[in-house]
């Protein structure tokens, strides 16, 4: 039974056009006994922090004593890179990383910066098949996100390769794609980005390691072209470290057409305390 629930939370997390999807017809079925085999597990297996362990009321959800640890991202920060400064220097400034290298996607927010608890929910999500945990961090995000959301046409998930969407079984970032598409009304679009070439994982590379390890690994196939053209796309993924396979990602975008490209992700990197002006 526990084998069966969690191939319905892979099946309801990842979005139809994924090929690992199971059928709809499997689906449909495993929908109209959710609720009651909800219920079976919870008892059996009652809801977890993801961070600590500890028992919480609701799956998905943080104990207090994580939330309060857990560090969202908040006003006043950099305007294109979402940055958090340590005082308001007044609207529309610029941290000094943004004016020094500015990326290809116009503005970056992120909804928790990447801490112990954040790393420990990305890790449940991407590894420990936890997207029980998605719905949460998907709302997170949307929030951090509205004002890229209000301005979009069109929400895109960074891309697996093939053969760790094979190995994973699901795309994280889709996953999450699903959610803030349900949480803002705006499509997603999860064939528009394509990831072509099997790099190797970013963990432990430099900041130019890491963009040598991404060029050319992404691709828009010509016959979806149109779907990005003169679109405002939002850029998803679950976590902005260096920036390199966002920026790679929002090159090939834009490229390929797209008026903007913004990037959204559930937590980034924050070097120091707080960022300078």
């Amino acid at each position: 039974m526990l084998r069966l629930w969690r191939r319905y939370r892979i099946a309801m997390a990842v979005p139809a056009t994924v090929p690992q999807r199971l059928s709809s017809r499997f689906v449909r079925m495993m929908s109209t006994i959710a609720a009651p085999l909800r219920l079976v597990v919870d008892f059996a297996l009652p809801p977890l922090c993801p961070a600590c362990r500890e028992p919480v009321g609701d799956a998905g959800g943080l104990c207090a004593a994580c939330w309060s640890r857990l560090s969202p991202i908040e006003r006043p920060f950099c305007e294109r890179l979402g940055i958090p400064f340590a005082y308001d220097p007044g609207p529309g400034i610029l941290s000094m990383q943004a004016i020094a290298d500015p990326p290809s996607y116009a503005r970056a927010r992120a909804a928790v910066r990447y801490d112990d608890v954040a790393r420990t929910m990305v890790h449940a999500l991407k590894y420990g098949d936890r997207l029980d945990l998605a719905p949460a961090m998907g709302r997170w995000m949307a929030r951090a996100g509205g004002e890229l959301l209000a301005d979009a046409d069109v929400i895109v998930p960074v891309p697996l390769h093939w053969r760790r969407l094979w190995a994973r079984r699901f795309n994280q970032s889709a996953a999450l794609v699903n959610v803030i598409s349900r949480q803002s009304g705006l499509p997603a679009n999860f064939e528009v980005l394509k990831r072509v070439k099997a790099t190797p994982q970013q963990v432990g590379l430099s900041k130019s390691e890491r963009a040598q390890n991404v060029q050319g690994a992404f691709r828009v196939p010509p016959d979806r072209k149109a779907d990005i053209a003169r679109r405002r796309v939002v850029l998803v993924d679950d976590v902005l470290t260096s920036g390199a396979t966002a920026e790679a990602c929002a090159r090939t975008l834009l490229r390929a057409g797209a008026r903007q490209v913004d990037l959204l992700v559930f937590a980034r990197v924050v070097d120091g305390a707080r960022a300078t002006i």
